[in-house]
């Protein structure tokens, strides 16, 4: 049997016990609805995991916890013993397991209860984002708290870390995870990234660096602002650990959704990560890394959200100029994505860093010169920070049918990319789904990133087809994307056409103020000569108030014009449907 043969029967196995881990939901039937099972069945799965693997030093533990507690040791240093003691970073000092709790049925939820409580802060924590202490009183009020247990305590739901390894339980959570966002629907956008798009995502962060790591591993760091449930970081580290399974990476992730932040930190810690890099709480007003610096970042933030919420914190952090996370400018008030675009910046390990994040088209052009988009977009291209930016094909996503980027930012630009952002248009990249889930219709299978990345690394302006896939690639000097937004006044004159000057100054007709966009590559007087003079010779120029802008008018970039048929095709063609017509007449008429 060959390795591939093997991977794909580990797949088999690993999707086969989700299955029936997920079966144990049909005694939820009335209780809860199919998108709601998942509150039950990713806790119960968490425990389960954990009361397996804890189960050969339990009587170490418990021991361990009596002789503590005589000796008078609490907080860190008991933690670290009991830890020690589990040989995990976890523990539970309660006396009962899954078997010990099925063994009194009258006293089920009492003992549950003493259970749950024996677990260490970390699992409680994760428990209580969860708000499993409902889900456990909807249990109870249907008379299926027991049940359940015992469901998961059948042969079906073994977990022990001697029959599923931390990798591949890691993936039957993942699997879980993913019936559970398909059961939402379209709501699983607000949560859930496919696994393609990050697969895409991470070839993009590791490409430059992959040979070296190949032959040298890496010891890295990866921080995702706005983690969900942490797939993103689990799909990078399965890509780096692909390359070289001696390689580290070491993940940090912030989250503001309490179910999906729990999901986050019990994956981390069902696969031995590093589950305390798993932080709560708001990244744009309650920043958990502050001061912190990152190999890869890798996220998909929230778009077309409001930062009202956050404002206040925003604003202020803003008045720290670039001492802060939002020195370039502040984005519309309606929209934060372009924040959470800064805060990855701020983060980005000097001399290495490099960032690979999703926005939708709003960040390439709206705001005028010298608003705040304008200004970031004027930041972040003129400080050569922006080394890609891929659209990505419409449906692609699981809540919404936009358009959508993929932007590659670094801190580290190759000698040949240094002044210049590569624009790659991946649009019609993308094969059709069997079944829809949502919004997402279209999927990135191999062939699609491959010629993608084939695009990205070849950092040339060309066309790239494989059968009917089909990308794009341009590149362009930074300064393209920039424009000087020039005010034209129209001069007063006087009876025999000349301006009219008042100290030294012509006098503008009031009302006829206007603006126009010259790119930077180009020079200001000869194109004021060329194309404002001949057609209003009392034209001239307020440069006092001159602004820069940058846009990325990606859509006129990569537009193809397409001629409209002409008239004699068209009358031609319309010539053989008639005659068709007249045919079919005949036949239906005799």
């Amino acid at each position: 049997m060959t390795i591939n043969d093997l991977q794909k029967q580990t797949n088999i196995n690993i999707q086969e016990k989700a299955n029936l881990i997920w079966e144990i939901a049909t005694h939820l039937v009335g209780f809860y609805k199919p998108h709601e099972y998942g509150k039950v069945i990713l806790p119960m799965t968490v425990l389960k995991r954990f009361d397996d693997a804890l189960a050969a030093t339990k009587d170490k533990v418990l021991a361990t916890y009596k002789t503590l507690n005589e000796q008078g040791y609490e907080g860190a240093v008991r933690d670290g013993a009991l830890c020690r003691a589990s040989g995990y970073s976890f523990y539970n000092t309660s006396n009962f397991n899954f078997a010990r709790l099925l063994a009194d049925p009258d006293n089920i939820q009492v003992n549950f209860d003493d259970y749950l409580q024996g677990f260490s802060d970390n699992v409680k924590d994760i428990l209580a984002n969860f708000k499993f202490a409902d889900e456990v009183k909807n249990m109870v009020k249907g008379n299926v708290l027991y049940v359940v247990i015992q469901e998961f305590n059948s042969k079906k739901a073994d977990m022990s870390p001697d029959k599923i390894t931390s990798m591949d339980m890691g993936y039957i959570f993942e699997e879980l995870i993913r019936k559970f966002s398909e059961s939402y629907n379209e709501e699983a956008g607000a949560h859930f990234t496919s696994r393609d798009i990050i697969y895409l995502m991470t070839e993009l962060l590791i490409s430059p660096e992959k040979d070296e790591i190949k032959q040298n591993g890496c010891y890295k760091t990866a921080y995702d602002m706005t983690m969900g449930t942490s797939q993103m970081l689990g799909c990078l580290t399965e890509r780096v650990k692909e390359i070289n399974p001696e390689a580290d990476l070491t993940c940090f992730g912030q989250e503001f959704n309490p179910e999906t932040y729990a999901i986050a930190k019990a994956d981390m810690l069902i696969k031995g990560g590093n589950a305390s890099g798993m932080k709560f709480g708001d990244t744009l007003s309650d920043d958990a890394y502050s001061g912190y610096e990152f190999d890869y970042i890798i996220s998909n933030p929230p778009f077309g959200i409001d930062w009202k919420r956050e404002k206040e914190a925003v604003e202020k952090e803003a008045r720290l100029g670039y001492d802060g996370r939002f020195g370039p400018g502040l984005p519309s008030i309606s929209d934060g994505q372009m924040l959470f675009m800064l805060n990855g910046v701020k983060k980005l390990k000097e001399g290495a860093g490099r960032m690979a994040i999703i926005q939708n088209g709003s960040s390439l052009f709206t705001g005028d010169a010298g608003s705040g988009p304008s200004e970031i977009r004027r930041y972040l291209i003129g400080q050569d920070l922006v080394e890609a930016i891929i659209q990505l094909p419409t449906d692609l996503f699981y809540n919404t049918g936009i358009a959508t980027y993929i932007w590659v930012i670094t801190k580290d630009k190759s000698k040949r990319r240094l002044g210049k952002v590569q624009l790659i248009d991946a649009s019609k990249c993308f094969v059709k789904r069997r079944k829809n889930i949502g919004n997402k219709r279209v999927d990135l299978d191999n062939a699609c990133i491959d010629l993608i990345m084939q695009a990205y690394n070849e950092f040339d302006n060309k066309e790239y087809c494989d059968g009917s896939l089909v990308v794009e690639s341009k590149t362009f000097d930074n300064d393209y994307f920039g424009y000087t937004k020039v005010t034209v006044e129209t001069a007063l004159a006087d009876e025999s056409g000349s301006p009219i000057f008042k100290h030294g100054k012509k006098q503008p007709v009031k009302g006829k103020t206007d603006n126009e966009i010259i790119p930077l590559q180009e020079d200001i007087d000869e194109y004021f000569k060329k194309n404002v003079l001949p057609y209003n010779p009392l034209a001239y120029m307020d440069r006092s108030k001159d602004k820069i802008g940058y846009e990325v008018p990606f859509t006129r970039i990569f537009y193809k014009f397409v001629p409209p048929r002409s008239s004699d095709e068209i009358f031609a063609e319309f010539k053989v449907l008639s005659e068709e017509e007249a045919e079919l007449m005949k036949e239906i008429l005799g």
